[in-house]
């Protein structure tokens, strides 16, 4: 018997070369090797070059890395915002009429949403989070489907101060309780069902179940994406709609110290014991704001982009919600899967 193991690697070869067209490249934002050098020769100050040009600050840096193994602090005596920098300052400048969310759900319904109402909606529900005794340093988690009011409980998080914890809709109850014990969580975000190949998934009834064994957890807000029914357990258990509704329309961006937790994001847990990684404002912003332009050479003016993942991954967080609307781009959000109900309906969105 031939016991012996072949690696994928060994037996699969790919030599083919793509290279950009001459028109990509005539018009790409970097279309030599200087932004490489540049770095290569000056590794601080070509961050700190970034953090300036491309990031707004309400007390400007004057240290760029202070680094002392295995710790390193990024542009520490500066303040910002990361809600500020992906929409107050885009409306200011009277971009308020573009469009930052085309979204389209699994069931054909879409909305279409610009900057300013983003910014009304993150703010009001910034509002609702203070009224449910959310302050700076609290911990949240959101467990959501693809829909914007995702984006928008991230971004009121950031607005106020309190770290968010994004869990994937589709991991389980026990997950979900890990996860907020971990965080000690105040508050969980969750919706009445998301959709997902056809059929609505339980989030409510998992967040419920998640809950009996949790005791950090003081308030629910419900998202109604469908017409679910759902237990509403009251004085915990509130209607985002409801609170919305209620909510004042004026949040004022909190500047945040450099190093202030933005958010925790567990790792899966296939190698043991989920671990919540901690990114800090300042220089998280700065590396998502600067590679979603380069990476994806950006043009705000003519640019729509679509990222496929979740915002229950670091993909989704980086070039979903922070990267692209602190570049201030027009992107395509989607709720189910991208091969449902057939292999085309990636492109049936594309071509709408």
């Amino acid at each position: 018997m031939n016991n012996e193991v072949h690696a994928i690697d060994a037996l699969s070869y790919e030599q083919r070369k793509f290279p950009p067209s001459a028109e990509f490249k005539a018009n790409a934002i970097v279309s030599d090797q200087s932004l490489y050098l540049e770095g290569e020769r000056d590794l601080e100050a070509y961050w700190a070059r970034h953090a300036r040009e491309l990031v707004s600050w309400a007390q400007p840096f004057t240290k760029t890395l202070e680094w002392d193994l295995p710790y390193a602090e990024w542009f520490s005596d500066g303040t910002l915002n990361v809600s500020y920098n992906c929409l107050d300052r885009h409306v200011l400048a009277g971009r308020g009429d573009k469009v930052a969310f085309y979204w389209e759900g699994e069931p054909g319904d879409s909305r279409v949403i610009t900057y300013a109402q983003l910014l009304d909606e993150v703010q009001r529900f910034a509002n609702v989070l203070k009224s449910l005794g959310i302050k700076k340093g609290d911990r949240v988690n959101i467990y959501l489907p693809m829909i914007p009011e995702a984006a928008v409980a991230m971004l009121a998080c950031a607005r106020i101060g309190a770290a968010h914890s994004v869990v994937f809709g589709g991991f389980s109850s026990q997950s979900l309780s890990d996860r907020i014990n971990d965080a000690e969580a105040k508050l969980l975000i969750t919706a009445d069902g998301g959709w997902r190949r056809g059929e609505v998934f339980p989030l409510k009834s998992q967040a419920d179940e998640a809950l009996k064994s949790t005791k950090t957890i003081e308030h629910v807000v419900v998202v109604k994406r469908g017409n679910n029914e759902v237990a509403m357990t009251p004085g915990r258990d509130v209607w985002y709609h409801e609170a919305m509704a209620k909510a004042d329309a004026i949040c004022e961006a909190e500047p945040m110290e450099a190093e202030h937790l933005l958010f925790l994001l567990y790792t899966s847990g296939t190698t043991g014991k989920p671990k919540g990684i901690m990114h800090t404002t300042a220089g998280y912003l700065t590396h998502v704001t600067t590679t979603f332009k380069y990476a994806f050479d950006h043009k705000p003016e003519t640019d729509i982009f679509w990222c496929t993942a979740d915002v229950g991954w670091v993909t989704g967080h980086s070039y979903i919600v922070y990267g692209p609307l602190a570049n201030c781009a027009t992107q395509i959000m989607y709720e189910g899967v991208p091969n449902f109900p057939a292999n085309d309906r990636i492109w049936q969105i594309i071509e709408k």
